[in-house]
């Protein structure tokens, strides 16, 4: 046995957990040597590399086509972009742009607005307000969007308004030689100091306040231009601009203008496909450690339609169950997160939570309880406790007011404790992150499912989505009950 990894019993997990089942055997593995983890699709080969293109940038003037600002973007885990130097504004200062846009037919997904060229790290990019353009092969639709500093973001899709469904459809817009005329305002003084934006795309347009505490939040823009979509590889599109102005300052062309460009003229191969999964035992030191060596990597979501789409990398545990404490503890550090994804990470089974099946009524695997890491958008990433038994009941929502993680690189500390109560009343689950906490019910039913964990460590969701590079460390959790 590695002196990493050591047994020890527990006699008193803590006040909040019942004293009639309070004898448990807990686990350290602080991950100095690799501790042989049981890993399913963890390492995936089920998808090979790509070739990136990014090919976009200053385009001189040809026969039947003016001088321009555009070519090949690609969705990819790596930022590229071709922007205009500003300085920097803030939701403090009014700023404004428009031009002329030309989508060509085919795929693709970017962003065309203000953004930080330093914080380029995820989608939603923080520190970005910007059209969102979705190619639809021969058509395309345009989305109006933002994130703070700090990565809560929304979103407003330029279309039209079914009143009886309360539901916005996008506007279908033909993609090809058709010129479409756009602007972009943004106003701090606007919806009584709140702050909103609006976009325009010929006749269309969308208007919608900053929610509420994200001005507050802040954000910081030093350049306008082009920006891949920060996720997986995607397929590309084509786009041009031209007939600018920015701030109230025609962009002249006639020449290269000389915008900053960071990977916009590069070819390469990536292995960042979703969902190729890539996570387990790293020698790396990211969650702050007592030594290098850690878990973790690049997690997608799953999807239990398809065997090769599931994954999970996990310790293996005696046979657990919900009526008798569970804990676990250690480190955390989010490197990077993209909206539409998810990370579970707790007790789980080896059979029942990698059961492939067509069900797609939820994202959480059979015979899970542990954290979670996801959005909404709107919130940024929460970081907080989650459950499902067999039988399909499962927790309901994310409890009030969770703590939330940055994709910042940062470590944090976190537990989780699990009481099953009283026989005949619900269990408690508590979750905190650097000292917040969250709690939720399991109710009695669920209790008394007969559900069992085998496994500690990561299980892919059941639904699929984008990916996180997400790391834990000094862990401390339950073994033998």
């Amino acid at each position: 046995m590695s002196p990493s990894r050591f047994f020890r019993p527990l006699l008193s997990l803590s006040l909040s957990v019942s004293l009639s089942a309070s004898y448990a055997e807990q686990k350290n593995e602080f991950f100095d040597t690799d501790p042989g983890w049981e890993g399913t699709n963890n390492r995936s080969t089920a998808f090979d590399p790509v070739e990136v293109v990014q090919d976009f940038g200053y385009t001189p003037a040809a026969e039947g086509t003016p001088a321009r600002i555009g070519g090949q973007i690609t969705p990819t885990g790596e930022p590229a972009y071709s922007g205009r130097i500003i300085d920097p504004l803030t939701f403090e200062d009014p700023f404004t742009a428009s031009g002329k846009l030309v989508v060509e037919e085919g795929a693709g997904n970017f962003l065309l607005g203000f953004f930080n060229s330093h914080t380029l790290n995820e989608w939603r990019t923080p520190n970005t307000l910007a059209f969102r353009i979705n190619g639809r092969g021969e058509t395309f639709h345009t989305h109006l969007e933002y994130a703070t500093r700090l990565w809560r973001a929304q979103a407003s899709v330029i279309g039209r308004h079914d009143i009886e469904k309360d539901r916005v459809y996008p506007i279908e817009n033909p993609s090809g030689a058709q010129i479409y005329s756009w602007s972009m305002k943004y106003d701090p003084e606007a919806s009584d100091g709140k702050g909103a934006m609006s976009a325009t795309l010929n006749e269309h347009e969308v208007t919608w306040d900053l929610l509420p505490g994200h001005r507050e939040e802040g954000a910081t823009f030093n350049r306008f231009g082009f920006l891949n979509i920060v996720k997986s590889y995607d397929s590309p599109g084509k786009a041009w601009i031209f007939d600018l102005n920015v701030n109230g300052e025609p962009i002249d062309l006639s020449e290269d203008p000389n915008w900053d460009g960071f990977n916009n003229r590069r070819t390469y191969i990536t292995t960042n496909i979703r969902p190729k999964f890539d996570f387990g035992y790293s020698p790396t030191n990211f969650a702050g450690g007592r030594a290098a060596g850690e878990t973790g990597g690049l997690i997608f979501r799953g999807d239990c339609r398809y065997p090769e789409k599931m994954a999970c990398y996990g310790d293996k545990v005696e046979n657990l169950s919900l009526k008798a404490p569970l804990v676990a503890s250690g480190k955390v550090c989010l490197r990077r997160g993209v909206s539409d994804s998810s990370v579970l990470f707790g007790f789980y089974h080896s059979e029942r939570s990698m059961e492939s099946n067509p069900s797609q009524d939820s994202g959480l695997p059979n015979s899970f309880l542990g954290v979670v890491i996801e959005g909404p958008s709107a919130e940024g990433f929460n970081f907080y406790p989650a459950y499902r038994v067999d039988g399909g009941g499962e927790s309901g929502d994310r409890g009030i007011n969770p703590p939330r993680i940055f994709p910042d690189g940062a470590f944090r500390v976190w537990t989780l404790r699990y009481d099953p109560g009283d026989p005949e009343g619900p269990g408690k689950i508590d979750v905190t992150l650097d000292g917040k906490s969250v709690s939720m019910d399991i109710e009695q039913g669920h209790k008394n499912s007969g559900t069992a964990f085998d496994r500690f460590g990561f299980v892919t969701p059941w639904i699929d989505g984008n990916g996180q590079v997400v790391y834990f460390d000094d862990l401390d959790y339950t073994w033998k009950q």
